[in-house]
């Protein structure tokens, strides 16, 4: 029975946004990436709010994709490391309610670490590369990406439509 009523949560609890704010929102968030990881962090606003781990799933893998391109790591790398964020956080959108801004701030810094890490996997094992990964960068980056959803999810929730 539990499972059933996770559905029904599930259902009634799906936000849906215009079709222009998925196409501008992430655009802006790779062309403003200098200083965060903004692709991440739209990839785990997308993937909390419409609680689908497929859409999170696609939507991390193009925008990691399409951040790759824009870089200079390998093809790839981004959109593995972006696309297990994306699955993560809608995962975890249907279990728990992520309406709170405490488990929003700690899933956004979680997922950073996890994707900061698993590009570091990537590159150094998977692909050779000789990569430096400091963790102390990595860790200012994931409370900057935290910090910065803070302020980033409430904009955006204003977007959404209401039935």
């Amino acid at each position: 029975m539990p499972l059933l009523g996770a559905e029904l949560r599930r259902d009634l609890e799906v936000r849906r946004y215009p079709i222009l704010v998925y196409g501008l929102v992430p655009l802006v968030a790779l062309v403003l990436q200098a200083w965060f990881d903004l692709p991440l962090v739209i990839t785990v606003y997308f993937a909390l709010g419409r609680r689908s781990p497929i859409l999170g799933t696609l939507m991390g893998a193009a925008l990691g994709l399409f951040e790759d391109a824009l870089t200079h790591h390998a093809i790839g790398v981004n959109g593995i490391a972006k696309c297990v964020a994306g699955f993560l956080a809608a995962s975890v959108g249907v279990r728990i309610d992520v309406e709170n801004r405490t488990i929003r701030l700690m899933l956004t810094f979680l997922l950073s670490l996890v994707s900061s890490a698993l590009v570091a996997f990537v590159s150094r094992f998977l692909l050779g590369l000789d990569q430096e990964w400091r963790w102390y960068t990595v860790l200012y980056t994931g409370l900057g990406n935290a910090v910065f959803a803070l302020f980033l999810f409430p904009i955006l929730d204003r977007l959404q439509i209401h039935d």
